[in-house]
């Protein structure tokens, strides 16, 4: 009995993310925790995001602290943030929601991060919808792990997104089709203070605002790193 009250309790704190109000310091504070999982996850060359899918990104989503959890149906959830490459560099980051069913989860809550590198244009124009869902309007793939990426080449002929978990410190590569992937167009305008369009921030249109230049300088760090490596 009481692990079934726990359970609903986890179900409800997940509907309640969903709805609850942001403000422009919990913004920031994501931000700054999409920053730090980067961070983490590249300082490990040899269980990071290899290399040649670094240089091929188009844009770069980081959802810090993902929730997920079951009950009958189960379910997830999660608040993120998005950069994409333009011709001068890294674009200001938009926010976008996560969420979905179950996808095999047991019963039980699970904090993960979540990464998605939009590898292609077709991917990156799956990023300027205001909503769609993976594995259906999107071909995603679960990314390959490591410096070494020959021997998993089907991301190269049909992936659009490559999507990767983080739990408990071990990058994976992950299956997160059926998950929908939306724009968060209240918490967009209330981080830049006024409606912005999306596809006019993704693709450098608008400035980045002070608080994401570290989130981006990052994403551009590594961008760099990839294209300079010998």
């Amino acid at each position: 009995m009481k692990k079934i009250l726990v359970l609903i309790c986890l179900s409800f704190m997940l509907t309640s993310a969903a709805f609850a109000a942001s403000t422009r310091e919990n913004l920031q504070a994501r931000i700054d925790a999409a920053k730090v999982v980067l961070d983490q996850i590249m300082a490990t060359p040899d269980k990071s995001i290899p290399m040649d899918i670094m240089e091929r990104a188009t844009c770069i989503g980081v959802i810090p602290g993902l929730k997920k959890g079951g009950f009958i149906w189960g379910g997830l959830y999660g608040q993120g943030v998005v950069t994409c490459r333009t011709g001068h560099g890294w674009s200001a980051p938009v926010f976008i929601r996560e969420g979905g069913g179950s996808f095999g989860f047991q019963a039980g809550g699970q904090s993960v991060d979540l990464v998605l590198i939009a590898v292609n244009d077709r991917g990156f124009q799956d990023l300027l919808k205001a909503k769609f869902k993976i594995g259906a309007e999107a071909a995603a793939s679960a990314g390959p792990v490591g410096r070494n990426t020959e021997a998993s080449t089907d991301w190269k002929l049909s992936a659009e997104l490559l999507t990767y978990s983080r739990s408990k410190g071990l990058l994976a590569g992950v299956n997160l089709n059926g998950a929908g992937v939306s724009q968060n167009a209240e918490d967009t305008e209330i981080y830049f203070g006024r409606p912005e369009n999306f596809e006019n921030i993704l693709k450098g249109d608008v400035a980045v605002p002070e608080g994401a230049v570290e989130f981006v300088t990052s994403v551009a760090h590594y961008f760099i790193a990839a294209k300079n490596r010998q």
